[in-house]
Formats: structure tokens, C-alpha cells, sequence
């Protein structure tokens, strides 16, 4: 198998693919790999055949992506028929392999971990580290999910990895090391990046391989005895999860690891944002008329921002709030009281899990007053809040917008074992997809 080069007389041991490593035995332990990568030759463009993460992409946005260039990772990670369906996974495991074929994605010819740096048009600065995780053994343990997940998303995701043999895209996890990463992440940004591209939104993406034998001694250390937190991508991870555990009895097998973008936060400190929901068949009338006593309503004027704002100072005063949408205007909604809460969510789980907005709008709103059912049919999940708006008043639902959690809530119920109600959070800058890949059958 292929070996890191060696440029360090300091030799932790063997550094072969699948190998989770003597040196990160007890914490994380990211391996290099031989990234599949675009080739700026046979492609319009590196910005146009990249793309956000699979799970925010919205049906206008793929069309846009797919018709930008014939080669948009889109194709890829949302084939149509639609995913759901087995015969889009052989059709995206079909354009790999041509696209592989025709040079129009190449491997790089050594395994190297991948520094990746964003650099956003509203002046956000993001570095870290794409390698190979394990996903096994101690790595497992130490890799935090902070929300639920929902069986039909992993069930997708699963038939695609499966059918394509391939991480198409990273997860994005957090961590926070002693320095010897970061410290390799800010040296090698000194040199010459592999690629540059910038994206429709004015992100500037560049990225950066790490060989040297020295250098990944360091990050792998650091690493050692390091937790993450899955910012996002819990349904890939399980996933990851799920594909290993299927392929456990393969010795050094490509399926013990997946693809991750680790950041430190302690240098990089992540935005987190809400994610909102749309009640697709609940009008926003029949919303507002099924709340009893437990609620106030209040009903804002102005714009949305204008909601936006009304909704954070609602939340600096620490009550559960949220915004309803659905006919142009906008509602404040605030409560429940006490007993409501304490009927609804059991007492031995946290305070802070209990008065979380999403465990308020799950256990109570959405099962006890509204009695919506957990489906794709009933509920949407948007990243974006004008979206959320758009659509509640297109299909006559109600669009639930809610305040983001703060990443120091988030990090303390996950370092419990707390998993907070799927879609309760929105980390970024997320990466984009397609800028590196990792193919299970490339070693």
C-alpha cells in the first residue's frame, strides 16, 4: 500500500491506509488518502462544479447547478431518478467511474491530508483539516452527535455510498487541539494552494496538500487525545456508521474511515444559525387558534428583519420563542408555562435540553398542540429564513422560525450524551462539496 513520503527522520509507525495508528489510539485519528480532484482542464470551471452540502441544496438550486456544468458534483451526490431510488444511485456511480475515466476527475498521485481554507464575502476566515477519520474502534467514541437523526435521510445516504464506493463529501466536525494541528494548518497556508476557486456566494476556497512525514506525525498527535463535535453531517456519519459495521470483517478496510473537515474552534470559532421549519398542511390560522393559555401571541408589524429582531429580543429576555409565518405576516409566540413543559418533556433529561427552543417546538408544539406527524410530507427543514417564508405562504402552511442555539449549549449536552431534536442547528461556513473526494477503491 501507499506509503506517506518520509520526510522526517521522527517515524510513529507505519502510516498505511486503513490504519488507524499507534500514535491516535485513545482520541481522533485522521489518515491521509489520494484525493480524487477535478481537473481544471476539463471542466468550465472549479466554482461551477461545486456545490453546498447535499442537505441544503433546494430544488431551484440543484437545477441551476446541474445545467452550470455537465460535471457538477450535484449529479453526484443528488442523482436524479431521485436518490431515493436505486436506479439514481447506479446512474451516479456510473458518472464517477466515467468521469474518472475520461481525466475529468484525477487522484492525486500521493495520500496527503488537505488543508481547507474559506474565506467568506462578509469577511468570515475558516481553516482546517480533510483527512480520512476513523470511524471505528476509539475514534467512534470520541466523535460527539449533538441531534437526532432520521432513518429515510441515512437509508439515502447509505444506498448512495454504497452503490458509489465513495465519500463524495466531508462532514464538518470541531475540535480543540493543543497547537501542533493548527500549527501545521497556518504553515502550510504560507505555500503555493493546490486550487482556488470562489464560489456564486463570493466564498474563496483554497486548498493545500500536507505529505511530509513530520507534519503528519504532528497532526496526528495532537489529535490523539482530542474529541470533535459533528457540526454537520450527522446523517452521514451514521452512515459512516452504518457501511463499516456492514464491512467489519475486511482487514484494513477503506469502509473503517469516512471524510472529514476537522476545524479548531479555539481558532476558528464557527457561526451556528437556526434551521427553520415549514409546516407544509397546517395553515397558519388553524396554528394560532389551536394554542391555549400555556402561549402569547403577539402579532408584529414591519418586516420580516423587523420579526427577526422582535424573535432575538424575545430570546435575550430567556423565554422560548418563535416566529409564525405563513400569510405575509408575522406572529411572536412565547411560552408555555411550567406545567405545560413538565408534562411534556421528562424531568431527569437537563435544564438546558428541556428549555431548548427545538425540544420546546418538537415535544410540546408540533406533538401535543398541533399533533403534526414526523414526515417529509408535513415538515420541512430550511437553513434559509426568506426560503421558509416563501414556502409556508406558497403551499398555506406555517413557516416556525426559530433563534439559533449558542455553540457552548450545544457542545455541553453532546460532552452528556445528549442528542438535541434533529435539524437544531445550522453550523458554517459549511464546505463545499466537490473540491476533494475520497474513493474507497483508489488506495
Amino acid at each position: 500500500m501507499p506509503r506517506v513520503r518520509a520526510d522526517s527522520a521522527d517515524d510513529p509507525g507505519d502510516f498505511r491506509y486503513g490504519d488507524a495508528g499507534r500514535v491516535a489510539a485513545a482520541g481522533l485519528s485522521l489518515a491521509p488518502f489520494r484525493g480524487l480532484r477535478y481537473n481544471p482542464a476539463r471542466v468550465s470551471s472549479l466554482a461551477a462544479v461545486t456545490s453546498p452540502p447535499y442537505d441544503v441544496v433546494d430544488p431551484e438550486g440543484r437545477l441551476l447547478l446541474e445545467t452550470g456544468d455537465p460535471h457538477n458534483i450535484v449529479r453526484l451526490i443528488l442523482p436524479r431518478p431521485q436518490p431515493t431510488a436505486e436506479s439514481g444511485y447506479r446512474r451516479a456511480a456510473r458518472l464517477l467511474a466515467e468521469w474518472q475515466r475520461k481525466g475529468v476527475l484525477t487522484a492525486d498521485p500521493e495520500p496527503a491530508l488537505y488543508v481547507y481554507e474559506q474565506h467568506t464575502s462578509d469577511g468570515v476566515l475558516q481553516r482546517g483539516l480533510i483527512g480520512a477519520l476513523a470511524v471505528s474502534g476509539p475514534s467512534a467514541g470520541v466523535v460527539l452527535p449533538h441531534e437526532d437523526v432520521m432513518p429515510r435521510p441515512v437509508a439515502d445516504r447509505v444506498g448512495l455510498m454504497r452503490t458509489t464506493k465513495a465519500n463524495l463529501e466531508p462532514l464538518l466536525l470541531t475540535y480543540r487541539g493543543d497547537g501542533g494541528a493548527a500549527e501545521v494548518v497556518e504553515r502550510t497556508v504560507a505555500g503555493e494552494p493546490l486550487l482556488t476557486s470562489t464560489t456564486a456566494d463570493g466564498t474563496t476556497h483554497r486548498l493545500w496538500a500536507v505529505t511530509a512525514r513530520a507534519d503528519i506525525t504532528a497532526v496526528r498527535t495532537d489529535l490523539a487525545t482530542c474529541r470533535a463535535l459533528i457540526a454537520d453531517g450527522h446523517h452521514r456519519w451514521a452512515m459512516y456508521l452504518r457501511l463499516q459495521r456492514e464491512h467489519r470483517y475486511l482487514a484494513h478496510s477503506p469502509w473503517d474511515r469516512g471524510l472529514v473537515l476537522l476545524v479548531d474552534t479555539a481558532r476558528y470559532p464557527l457561526r451556528v444559525r437556526a434551521i427553520h421549519r415549514v409546516l407544509h398542511q397546517l395553515p397558519l390560522d388553524k396554528a394560532l387558534a389551536a394554542l391555549g393559555p400555556a402561549w402569547r401571541t403577539t402579532a408584529l408589524r414591519g418586516t420580516q428583519q423587523d420579526a427577526v429582531t422582535a424573535l432575538a429580543a424575545a430570546k435575550a429576555d430567556g423565554a422560548n420563542a418563535f416566529v409564525l409565518s405563513g400569510d405575509g405576516a408575522f406572529h411572536l409566540l412565547t411560552g408555555p408555562d411550567r406545567a405545560t413543559l413538565d408534562a411534556a418533556v421528562p424531568p431527569d433529561r437537563p435544564e438546558e435540553y428541556r428549555r431548548l427552543d427545538a425540544t420546546v417546538l418538537h415535544s410540546v408544539l408540533l406533538d401535543r398542540v398541533w399533533h403534526v406527524p414526523d414526515a417529509p410530507e408535513h415538515i420541512g427543514y430550511l437553513h434559509d429564513t426568506t426560503a421558509a417564508v416563501r414556502e409556508a405562504a406558497r403551499d398555506g402552511g406555517t413557516a416556525v422560525l426559530l433563534h439559533p442555539v449558542e455553540e457552548g449549549v450545544v457542545r455541553r449536552l453532546a460532552e452528556q450524551g445528549v442528542t438535541m431534536p434533529r435539524k437544531s442547528t445550522s453550523f458554517g461556513p459549511k464546505p463545499a462539496t466537490g473540491l476533494v473526494l475520497r474513493s474507497l477503491l483508489i488506495r
